[in-house]
């Protein structure tokens, strides 16, 4: 899976939340002042090229559907991180997000739960 711009992840967490959705549904879930008409519908036609999203015809108009879940994004997207930033050791990760977020034993406890959890 190709990595996703800024714009493209933020238009992506959109449809995840919608399912499915025409552009305008889209451009309704953002904040104000909302990107224009236009900058959405072009971002989502780059994530059809990308094989992101998919859409159904109707008529003129398409409803337009996730073709990747917020889950595998999430994880491919994590991979990517501890892969290009920490040569591939989450111990790396978890240890800088420590140092940078002063995370607490607690915290760090809960973390190693969680992972044992899996």
């Amino acid at each position: 899976m190709s990595e996703l711009t800024k714009a493209e992840e933020q238009v992506m967490q959109h449809l995840w939340e919608l399912e499915e959705g025409f552009v305008k549904d889209i451009l309704n879930m953002f904040p104000e002042p909302r990107p224009a008409y236009n900058t959405v519908s072009t971002i989502i036609r780059i994530l059809e090229k990308k094989k992101i999203v998919a859409f159904k015809a109707y008529g003129r108009t398409h409803m337009y559907y996730p073709l990747i879940s917020r889950e595998k994004y999430k994880r491919e997207s994590t991979n990517s991180l501890v892969n290009k930033y920490f040569d591939g050791s989450v111990e790396r990760l978890v240890s800088f997000f420590a140092k940078e977020k002063n995370i607490s034993v607690e915290e760090l406890e809960k973390i190693m739960n969680e992972i044992k959890k899996s």
